[in-house]
């Protein structure tokens, strides 16, 4: 799969095929609930997407795909897929019934062989909390697409941490070597003065 250097992927929840012919409904993404991003040296950096972070997002014809590339199975300007932003999160509602190809997905969803969700996007704002090691996404520019996947710990999720996250990490072992250096000279000192 191509990586778009801007965009960022996450996984998101569930798909589930509805009682009506070829539809398919779930969450791209949920508000308001941290999960770790990122693992370094037993440290879980998490990541939580706040409740108004798609307030002002441009969602202007996000389309359905799978893996984030390739065929498009359903998208806004036809009408087939509704994204709508609710308490809970980013709801997506698809119609699997316009071609072949995506009535094959619809079945793979359907037998349980596809069942998570993914979506693409640009941050605008966020903020990093060092203490608890989380980072928020306070506002989205954009929403790319949303994507049925195969793999749900998917590499583009380790991409998009890292390329955060390594800047956070440098700077927090940056902050603890330099207390530990001056934490022996307090003592180099204190010892000193003892003398």
């Amino acid at each position: 799969m191509p990586v778009v250097p801007e965009r960022e992927y996450r996984f998101a929840s569930l798909l589930n095929p509805s009682d009506e012919n070829y539809i398919v409904e779930g969450y791209a993404t949920i508000f308001n609930m941290p999960y770790v991003l990122y693992e370094y040296e037993g440290i879980k950096y998490m990541e939580v997407i706040d409740r108004h972070a798609l307030d002002n997002a441009d969602m202007s014809d996000v389309i359905l795909q799978f893996d984030h590339q390739g065929k498009v199975f359903a998208r806004q300007s036809n009408g087939t897929l509704e994204i709508r932003i609710d308490d809970k999160g980013l709801h997506v509602r698809a119609d699997l019934s316009k071609s072949e190809a995506a009535r094959g997905l619809y079945e793979e969803i359907k037998n349980g062989l596809v069942t998570k969700m993914s979506w693409s996007f640009v941050i605008d704002t966020d903020e990093y909390n060092r203490g608890t090691h989380t980072r928020t996404l306070l506002k989205i520019k954009k929403v790319y697409d949303v994507s049925a996947v195969s793999i749900p710990a998917n590499p583009f999720t380790d991409i998009s941490a890292r390329s955060f996250f390594n800047g956070v990490i440098e700077a927090e072992k940056q902050e603890r070597l330099c207390q530990m250096a001056r934490d022996r000279q307090i003592k180099k000192i204190k010892l000193l003065m003892e003398v």
